[in-house]
């Protein structure tokens, strides 16, 4: 959070490798989702109703993702080309930007005993993702089994986060959305405004405290972006429930923060889906402007980007987080 004012919409942590649980919206036909700032998320005892932080924000800021019909990767685009729409009203865009802006990224790793096959190459795919980081980033991991557990704090060192992982023993159940609810907790201390929580899973949650809908809702009041790596069985009818909810689950959860879940059709596909993760958070469109609406009153602010394409292109597919909570007193 900058020192002056707040940032509400800023591209979220990633989730990266994950399997199982959030999303927003789809990308939009020539609009872009957006991801905005303006509420950390905050939680309680499961059974106890959700509690609300919200911050002061008088910059929303959102992450934009553009890509081309086939999913490569659109940049240089020009400021110009770009309309941001807050409930309806056209604001003015007071700054764009498309550094490679250091990253707080929370590593959610399952460590389930369905794992036990898969950890090799989910290690490998790890260390793939870590190339790309740069000297300004900085790492946590999540591990989560029967219960998730925070075994590697923040950190700029990723080897740290690599060399854990690949000692991980795999066993027990699934606690989700337990972990995802730590990960956005120890996210509070991030130093970074841009925010990504990265999940590699291969199934539901069938061991957590915190239901889907108290995640989602969780996510939805955070300024983090999730992306998922979905390791999901083909054949889920004799799978329980819970697991054959998992891909779908996930989903919403990445869409709903302007992310993705990319599902692993093969373990080899693990290394090239996490290099792409990595790039794209490091070549989103962060656009920023001053909310036209200056009532602090609380309530959730549906944000539309819409970008129009050069003649030498077309299809463009947009990711953005698509509103924000707005500040109260």
């Amino acid at each position: 959070m900058a020192p002056l004012c707040s940032r509400a919409a800023i591209g979220s942590t990633a989730v990266l490798l994950c399997s199982a649980l959030l999303g927003f919206q789809a990308p939009g036909e020539n609009g872009i989702d957006v991801k905005p700032r303006a509420r950390q998320a905050s939680f309680t005892r499961p059974d106890a109703p959700p509690a609300e932080i919200r911050i002061d924000s008088s910059l929303v800021e959102i992450p934009v993702h553009v890509t081309r019909h086939d999913g490569s990767t659109v940049t240089n685009l020009p400021k110009e080309q770009f309309r941001v729409t807050e409930d309806g009203v056209e604001q003015k865009i007071t700054s764009f930007n498309q550094d490679d802006a250091p990253l707080s990224i929370g590593i959610l790793f399952d460590s389930s005993g369905s794992m036990h096959n898969k950890i090799s190459k989910s290690s490998e795919a790890a260390a793939t993702f870590f190339k790309t980081a740069n000297l300004q980033d900085e790492f946590f991991l999540v591990e989560f089994n029967e219960r998730p557990k925070l075994t590697v704090p923040f950190t700029p060192d990723s080897s740290a986060i690599f060399q854990r992982i690949s000692h991980i023993k795999p066993f027990g159940r699934t606690s989700l959305f337990d972990a995802i609810h730590l990960a956005l907790v120890h996210m509070k201390q991030a130093k970074n405004l841009r925010k990504a929580i990265v999940i590699v899973s291969d199934g539901g949650d069938n061991r957590s405290r915190f239901t889907a809908t108290q995640v989602k809702n969780a996510m939805a009041e955070s300024d983090v972006q999730l992306y998922a790596m979905g390791i999901f069985e083909h054949d889920t009818r004799k799978l329980p429930q819970e697991e054959q909810n998992g891909p779908r689950l996930l989903d919403e959860l990445a869409d709903q923060t302007g992310g993705h879940l990319y599902s692993v059709e093969a373990l080899d596909e693990l290394d090239a889906i996490s290099e792409r993760i990595s790039r794209e958070l490091r070549n989103e469109y962060v656009i920023g402007y001053s909310p036209a609406n200056p009532i602090r009153d609380g309530k959730y602010r549906h944000v539309r980007v819409q970008v129009t394409p050069p003649p030498e292109l077309h299809d463009l597919r947009t990711y953005y987080r698509h509103g924000y909570y707005a500040p109260t007193q």
